[in-house]
């Protein structure tokens, strides 16, 4: 089965290509010959999802799916959430919305958090949810070179290495993204049985 990711991000194209290792042939953006920006104005990590999925659906016709991911900081009222990517402002770097993280996270000692992905699938017009999560601590360094986004300063519950600090492998096994995928797997794997 071939389905369209609709990401513009090289880094979560590559890990899920890697969760789903050539189980289904995962086709990019670029190879559908889209290169336009894809609305993500909701204010829900769901309605993201939802929203690019059903453009690319809509303007297509194929089949794909979508995800959306947020870093959820307890002391910060759930912060950055829906607005991750974009904690820093509109052309932040990874790193600036780290610096931002820790700089508002100084002197707190508080420092649960946890990420969520939801990814949309759709498939012959019709769109299904899964979701995933992983609960860790906000670090008070930067730790680790894997990864990218907020992993340097993420550690999984249970774990004394940050998502930055785990092989790709071992990431993937217990993250949020790696969750949300396993569960579609599932679904395609069972779909029109």
């Amino acid at each position: 089965m071939k389905l369209v990711f609709a990401t513009n991000n090289k880094h979560k194209l590559e890990e899920v290509r890697n969760i789903l290792n050539n189980k289904f042939e995962i086709l990019s953006l670029k190879d559908i010959n889209c290169f336009g920006d894809i609305p993500e104005t909701q204010d829900t990590i769901e309605g993201n999802a939802s929203q690019k999925a059903n453009f690319i659906y809509e303007k297509y016709k194929t089949n794909c799916f979508a995800d959306d991911t947020g870093l959820e900081i307890e002391a910060l009222n759930g912060e950055p959430g829906v607005y991750s990517a974009r904690y820093a402002g509109e052309n932040c770097t990874f790193e600036d919305n780290v610096r931002k993280v820790l700089s508002k996270m100084e002197n707190t000692k508080k420092r649960n958090a946890r990420f969520k992905t939801v990814i949309s699938l759709i498939i012959e017009g019709k769109e299904y949810l899964f979701e995933g999560t992983v609960n860790g601590k906000i670090t008070e360094n930067k730790k680790g070179i894997s990864g990218f986004g907020y992993d340097p300063i993420f550690m999984p519950e249970g774990y004394k290495k940050t998502f930055a600090e785990l092989t790709p492998e071992e990431k993937n096994k217990i993250s949020h993204r790696g969750i949300a995928t396993r569960k579609l797997i599932d679904f395609l794997r069972n779909y029109g049985n």
